[in-house]
């Protein structure tokens, strides 16, 4: 199973190696597939962000994120026979500044523990002000990314 390293890449980078990396994965089990990989990443200036590896991970993401304006990178790649497609799509994501209360609860609720950034714009939380592209993108899965990816293929 891969494992995700970021490698001294760059946000954008690791997006897309994350993302080809899973794909390469499957498509190795699944040859005559195609495959569709992909990987989120929140880059605080220049700081990946990934998965908090516990509540207090979680609420220190978060403050960091309080107020802020951060990216959000969301690499997808599209394996087939013969095929190789990869790209990135990036929204800017504006946080409102989080009080100790609402960060408490969200990350009491577990909803952070497995998302990049330990939050997810769906969640039903206040947390994020405004974004600058694709909500899809910050959900983890920019649609017209890979409609374009695809087209021809299917």
């Amino acid at each position: 199973m891969f494992e995700e390293r970021a490698r001294g890449l760059s946000a954008y980078e690791t997006a897309e190696y994350f993302a080809c990396e899973k794909a390469k994965e499957v498509f190795s089990r699944f040859p005559d597939a195609v495959v569709l990989g992909a990987d989120t990443v929140v880059s605080l200036e220049g700081r990946i962000l990934g998965k908090p590896k516990d509540g207090a991970d979680a609420k220190e993401m978060l403050r960091a994120l309080s107020g802020r304006t951060h990216s959000v990178f969301t690499g997808v790649c599209v394996l087939a026979r013969g095929i190789r497609r990869s790209a990135v799509a990036e929204t800017k994501v504006a946080f409102f500044p989080l009080g100790e209360e609402l960060i408490a609860r969200y990350v009491a609720s577990g909803l952070p523990m497995d998302k990049a950034g330990a939050y997810g714009i769906q969640d039903g939380f206040p947390l994020v002000r405004s974004y600058e592209g694709g909500y899809e993108n910050v959900v983890g899965l920019p649609v017209e990314t890979v409609r374009e990816l695809l087209n021809g293929i299917l």
